[in-house]
């Protein structure tokens, strides 16, 4: 990746207003992978204490965006086609960590196959707790 798609997609995930309210935070940044931080907050979590399923599938969908976007050279802005979440277990931990891997990038359509992790402040736990496919559209 380029220093100036490097710094295209960081200032964009900057500016995002979503991203900010989530107090979202970018761990890695490659051509063809994305992994996000998102802290827990009582507004993501059901009454148990997980988070609920709905912030999962957002991380998902803005993961695979920026993971879909990091194939392409220029600048380019995708939208969800489709997206599939299995849930794996119950996310309990205190923070959610994204990996997303472009599995297939196309001059148009892109898979992305994003995993879900949960962790512990102390990043002593780990734990795997949603899978995803998603296919992207880049539409310019």
């Amino acid at each position: 990746m380029t220093p100036e798609k490097r710094k295209l997609m960081t200032d964009s995930f900057s500016r995002s207003e979503t991203l900010k309210f989530y107090n979202a935070q970018l761990l890695e940044l490659e051509t063809d992978f994305v992994s996000i931080k998102i802290p827990k907050m009582e507004m993501m979590t059901r009454t148990a204490g997980m988070f609920n399923g709905a912030m999962i599938a957002s991380l998902v969908d803005v993961s695979s965006g920026y993971a879909a976007v990091s194939h392409y050279e220029q600048d380019c802005y995708v939208v969800t086609v489709e997206l599939k979440v299995n849930y794996l277990r119950p996310a309990i931990g205190d923070a959610l960590i994204s990996k997303a891997y472009v599995v297939k990038g196309g001059s148009k359509i892109s898979v992305i196959r994003t995993e879900i992790y949960t962790v512990n402040e102390d990043h002593s736990s780990e734990s795997h707790v949603a899978t995803s496919l998603v296919t992207m559209m880049k539409i310019k």
